[in-house]
């Protein structure tokens, strides 16, 4: 079962958006020392968008090379092309990774026994442990709770991050679990500012963009929750609530990476569409890195 606090990583890149593989390797070792308890290469915030099949592959390999087995790698190898994203599940398998997280496909709008068979043909294909990943806001498909429960019986799928946005589905899913017996099924919070709420209602842990800035505070936090410490993990959420919003200010993961390159962890590149943090909200950003003491 994956748990804790799990990065989803930036892709730390140059000026000219090459990518910065010092930096990656430098990062990788940070969060490693910081407690970070599973990275996430090319998830969404890795910019897998932007970045092509070659390049993907080479940062999910570059990712497992450097974290040495030492914590699991969850490798990013969704596609809205349900043939792109067995290679690259297949790919990441063969390089050692630990698990695959697969977007729901994007801009297609598939059915829920569209998502269904998406994901069957995945796990037909591979042998590597599969984690779903909802996210509405940005594929414009909400793969329900019923779906999931549905996946959950093939044995290769073993868990989702969640992001519909609506911590209260984490709920529903635990409730259709427990009604078939699957007790080992797991839910992460693709929410980083849902977190606590969703741990309280059954979650283990996070796919985190926060912990790209705050690893070692996320860390502690989800420590705090899962060792029966609530009163410190709500202690701990209430400081993170702030930069939780700002990392948040314009779409991810750009002002993550403007504040690493801020803390002097990554260059300054992130590849079109986006663009680097607008400057009407440095001063902002800046505020909440010193408070929280990463600056």
């Amino acid at each position: 079962m994956l748990k804790g606090s799990i990065v989803a990583l930036i892709t730390p890149m140059l000026a000219d958006g090459e990518v910065d593989w010092p930096s990656l390797d430098n990062l990788i070792e940070w969060h490693i020392e910081s407690g970070t308890h599973g990275i996430v290469p090319m998830g969404t915030t890795g910019e897998s968008a932007t970045l092509d099949t070659v390049e993907h592959l080479q940062v999910i390999k570059r990712t497992i090379e450097v974290v040495a087995g030492r914590i699991p790698v969850v490798a990013g190898t969704g596609s809205n092309s349900t043939a792109e994203a067995i290679h690259q599940t297949q790919e990441a398998q063969a390089a050692g990774a630990d698990a695959c997280l697969l977007v729901s496909p994007y801009y297609n709008k598939p059915t829920q026994e569209g998502l269904y068979r998406h994901y069957k043909a995945i796990s037909d294909a591979t042998d590597v442990p599969l984690v779903l990943y909802n996210v509405p806001p940005r594929t414009a498909s909400d793969m329900s709770a019923e779906t999931v429960v549905r996946l959950s019986t093939d044995k290769k799928i073993v868990g989702i991050k969640e992001a519909c946005g609506d911590a209260s589905r984490v709920g529903d899913i635990r409730a259709l679990l427990a009604e078939i017996g699957n007790e080992d099924f797991f839910i992460l919070s693709g929410e980083d500012a849902q977190t606590l709420e969703m741990l309280e209602l059954g979650a283990v842990g996070t796919i985190s963009v926060t912990a790209n800035v705050c690893p070692r505070e996320m860390a502690e936090f989800l420590n705090a929750f899962l060792a029966g410490d609530k009163a410190r993990a709500a202690e701990l959420d209430a400081l993170l609530q702030p930069i939780h919003k700002a990392l948040f200010l314009e779409p991810n993961p750009t002002a993550s990476k403007w504040a690493l390159h801020e803390m002097g962890r990554a260059g300054p590149g992130i590849r079109l569409p986006l663009l680097p943090l607008s400057e009407k909200y440095h001063a902002q950003v800046r505020a909440r890195l010193v408070e929280i003491g990463a600056l």
